[in-house]
């Protein structure tokens, strides 16, 4: 069921992207190449544990015969499996390359993105990042910061938001239809290794803190630091490099697509133009 659920998952947001017109017919083509392989181990592996479920227990009449201990063993190593959260997506059109992997070592591309926990600045509140998204058909784009503060001059965070904001190559501006609001495709959110204590929000990006909706209310939930008190760095867990920082793109299935230095506006801009069509 799981496995199922995580088919109709992706085929669900590749559907609405083509008939909203946000992408070619084409994307349609990865619901085979990606699910097809899937289905295969499902099947492999169906097979292999209904041998196991009807084959006599072993005994000492039947020393033939299935060990429970080994059942308990196949059902434990298949757990992440048969949760449906062992996916793995070889490098396509939607998969990017491992060339920049070094950067976040715990968000593997092409597996399921795994949460971690982080503190909302806005208000100091303990939150699971990978829970604050919606599973609305939106891409995120994490922004794991560099050592540096991001209010201080040169910052590499503050660059990346002005180049989505303002640049005509970013995939926000090309991407995003006309009136929508400037998350309503890509929606990006940044955690700083500072404590929450230290960052003021009066001072970063506007991106971070865009007003959105009918009456121009400003979004603060786009803003996260680490949480160093706790013991629950989420840079640490999740092995992300403290002095570079890096970008981590997310599908709407909530499954990472690609690793990226925070400086790689070309190859971001390139990622989402191989199966987004312009919106200008």
């Amino acid at each position: 069921m799981n496995v199922s659920m995580q088919d109709a998952f992706n085929l669900g947001w590749k559907l609405a992207a083509v008939l909203q017109g946000r992408s070619p017919a084409e994307l349609l083509k990865t619901y085979n190449s990606e699910r097809q392989a899937i289905a295969r181990e499902l099947i492999e592996f169906d097979k292999e544990w209904a041998a196991m479920l009807s084959a006599p227990l072993k005994s000492e009449t039947n020393p033939d015969g299935v060990d429970p201990a080994d059942v308990q063993a196949y059902f434990t190593k298949s757990g992440r499996y048969t949760a449906g959260t062992a996916t793995y997506y070889t490098q396509s059109l939607l998969t990017g390359r491992s060339t920049s992997q070094d950067l976040a070592r715990g968000f593997p591309i092409g597996y399921r993105f795994h949460s971690a926990p982080a503190l909302r600045v806005a208000d100091a509140k303990p939150v699971q990042l990978g829970h604050a998204a919606l599973a609305d058909g939106r891409w995120r784009l994490y922004v794991f910061a560099d050592a540096q503060n991001p209010q201080e001059d040169g910052s590499k965070v503050a660059a990346l938001c002005d180049f989505l904001v303002h640049s005509p190559q970013s995939p926000i501006v090309r991407f995003t239809p006309k009136g929508g609001d400037i998350d309503s495709v890509i929606d990006v959110r940044a955690v700083v290794q500072q404590s929450h204590r230290d960052v003021r929000l009066q001072g970063m990006p506007g991106l971070l803190l865009p007003r959105k909706g009918r009456y121009g209310l400003i979004d603060y939930e786009k803003l996260f630091s680490a949480d160093t008190e706790a013991g629950e760095n989420i840079f640490e867990m999740r092995e992300i490099d403290r002095a570079s920082g890096c970008i981590v793109i997310v599908r709407p299935d909530q499954y990472v697509a690609h690793v990226l230095a925070l400086d790689a506006f070309d190859e971001l801009s390139d990622f989402f133009a191989g199966f987004m069509l312009d919106q200008a």
